[in-house]
């Protein structure tokens, strides 16, 4: 449901949020955004709409009846490296079994794992990319990632209480110098965007 290190599309900001040490330690800022599911993938054709729209739906029901959660698939990936972290994590539908796709930080290496979404299991090897293969965007935000308190588990578990509701995915986002992680939640029928700023996130540019 993501490209690689961005977060997913943006929407119209419907509420604002404060959640406070209750949830964390110390206070993230969350902006709670919807959109119906079918806007993600709609396409100006009519046809295309609905092929989209199917597409979507299908995802959509598959992430329903998975018995993974996007929090276990990263626990899963984190756990093959001591001391790594998630970076970005998606749902992915599309593929022959579902999966999640879960890269991790570890040793100024970010490795790509392909958590299977009923079982729990690694699908296939995991890859490793040295960071210098990224852009300059990404390496600032990986670098940041590890000076940070918080963790992006630590944001979809703040990010599905704040929208009610179970994350999909979760990456990170670079606004006004500042490191924001990004989750997608499926509450009820709509996906909601939640936004978070980690506290610390603004010592690097």
């Amino acid at each position: 449901m993501t490209a690689p290190m961005r977060a997913p599309k943006r929407w119209k900001p419907l509420l604002v949020l404060t959640l406070w040490a209750v949830l964390l330690p110390a206070p993230v800022y969350a902006i709670v955004a919807s959109t119906d599911a079918s806007a993600s993938l709609r396409s100006e054709a009519d046809d295309s709409a609905v092929l989209d729209q199917r597409a979507v739906d299908r995802e959509l029901a598959l992430f329903r009846g998975s018995a993974i959660s996007l929090r276990q698939a990263m626990a899963i990936a984190e756990a093959q490296h001591a001391g790594s972290t998630t970076a970005d994590v998606s749902f992915d539908g599309a593929a022959a079994s579902p999966v999640y796709r879960v890269k991790t930080l570890h040793n100024d290496r970010v490795w790509q794992h392909a958590i299977d979404a009923t079982t729990g299991k690694i699908v296939g090897g995991a890859a490793a990319s040295p960071l210098d293969e990224f852009g300059a965007d990404d390496r600032s935000n990986l670098a940041t990632l590890k000076t940070i308190q918080h963790r992006l588990a630590d944001a979809v578990r703040v990010a599905e209480h704040a929208a009610s509701g179970k994350a999909i995915s979760g990456g990170m986002v670079r606004e006004g110098g500042r490191l924001n992680f990004a989750i997608v939640v499926m509450s009820g029928n709509d996906l909601k965007e939640v936004i978070l700023e980690p506290p610390g996130a603004a010592s690097r540019r």
